[in-house]
């Protein structure tokens, strides 16, 4: 086996001769690679679930908790979405080449400003192993060839997941090199991915605070930040009860371990003052763990929350909750506390609705829904590569289209400047 270095470049160098191939491959193509691996997928489903039991077996014997393990954990049903998301990248527009503007100026050029590749793109991520295809998939659609750094608990899940998708480029007639997967658990192999500036372009992390803060400190390579999922849901003093109920609860309690999860629940006092603890007591009647602060402390079965509870991503059933009096003081607390992550607020005053979004500044803001739709599969493009929280380039999910550049393409008879 290659020490790390060694590895990342010869990984490296064959991704840059893929990625030359698949910056002008044809959209048939790409297409016909990303059913072949749907196909290949689903029909060798049951050598990728043995493979994920054995990750689940170490995983459980790690003492990893109930949050991650279901992050970890594959079954037919995910399965079947993991395809269903390849086949929904597979048939939306190839975006390589697309006009985004064109303009004539008085000089007689013509110009059109084209989406076009990345290039190489590096993806870090931990236990999802659905990221594997997920992140493949999109950096295909988009002509980009990808190196995949998996979590060393979802290796063997990974490994099976990743034949699919080979299996795909080579019935297309695709360089195999464009989706590879580090082979190995070995930590350097990241650190080789960060400093490997002339072979990828861009480094997506995608996991935990850890994980990201020690890809933001130490990349040469540019990156895709997604830091955390601190998402609060603010229920305003208009809010129906019965839709805030649903949608509080959905928010939390459907996956907790995914960046969509809300964290911290912020109350107007007006709804509390005219409908009581409700939403406190569901959470806590569906097995939320509810650090409560102030006047919220007093319902029977919750935590008193710290001061650390606020601007923490639990990743599991526990979240903190708060009272504000109004949006402003609820705005106020998410800029403190938030990761411009995903935010929403549950109201019908269209005033205070208009407030909240024009005056935050996360990726994502909702309406009346609930945070775990903040997911490039909810938003139509077939999956994610993460969620961007920064403000540079991509931002909000990250899917094919946003895996691109653009170029300049100017065209003249004859031009010349004076």
């Amino acid at each position: 086996m290659d020490d790390a270095a060694t590895l990342i470049d010869r990984m490296g160098r064959a991704a840059r001769a893929a990625a030359s191939q698949l910056s002008h491959a044809s959209a048939e193509r790409k297409h016909a690679a990303l059913i072949g691996a749907a196909d290949a997928l689903w029909s060798t489903r049951d050598v990728v679930l043995l493979a994920n039991a054995e990750d689940m077996v170490a995983a459980e014997a790690k003492g990893l908790s109930p949050a991650m393990l279901d992050r970890l954990a594959l079954d037919d049903g995910r399965i079947r979405g993991v395809c269903d998301g390849l086949r929904a990248i597979a048939e939306q527009p190839d975006p390589v080449g697309q006009v985004l503007a064109e303009w004539t100026r008085p000089n007689g050029l013509t110009i059109r400003r084209v989406r076009t590749p990345l290039g190489v793109i590096g993806v870090i991520y931990e236990s999802r192993p659905n990221v594997t295809a997920d992140a493949g998939a999109l950096c295909l659609k988009s002509g980009n060839a990808v190196i995949l750094r998996g979590g060393s608990e979802s290796l063997h899940s990974s490994r099976a997941i990743h034949a699919a998708m080979a299996e795909g480029l080579r019935q297309a007639g695709l360089p195999e090199a464009a989706i590879q997967l580090v082979p190995t658990r070995d930590r350097a192999a990241v650190q080789a991915m960060l400093t490997a500036v002339d072979h990828i372009d861009v480094i997506v992390p995608r996991g935990g605070k850890g994980l990201v803060g020690l890809v933001q400190r130490e990349a040469r390579v540019p990156v895709f930040a997604h830091l955390e999922g601190i998402c609060h849901i603010y229920v305003g003093a208009t809010a129906d009860p019965a839709m805030a109920l649903e949608i509080v609860l959905n928010a939390k309690t459907r996956r907790t371990g995914i960046c969509g999860s809300m964290e911290c629940l912020l109350i107007d006092w007006r709804f509390h003052t005219q409908h009581g603890p409700v939403l406190v007591e569901a959470l806590r009647d569906a097995g939320v763990e509810v650090r409560a602060d102030g006047e919220l402390a007093k319902v029977d079965g919750t935590v008193p929350a710290r001061a650390d509870d606020f601007g923490r991503e639990f990743l599991d059933m526990i979240c903190a909750a708060k009272l504000v009096d109004g949006v402003d003081e609820a705005i106020d607390h998410i800029r403190a506390h938030g990761s411009n992550h995903t935010d929403a607020i549950v109201s019908e005053d269209a005033q205070a609705v208009a407030h909240f979004f024009e005056r935050l500044d996360s990726a994502i803001l909702m309406h009346n829904a609930s945070t775990q739709f903040a997911d490039g599969g909810e938003f139509g493009m077939g999956a994610e590569i993460g969620i961007a929280t920064g403000k540079m380039h991509a931002r909000g999910p990250v899917g094919a289209e946003q895996l691109c550049s653009f170029k300049y393409l100017v065209s003249g008879n004859g031009a010349v400047r004076t």
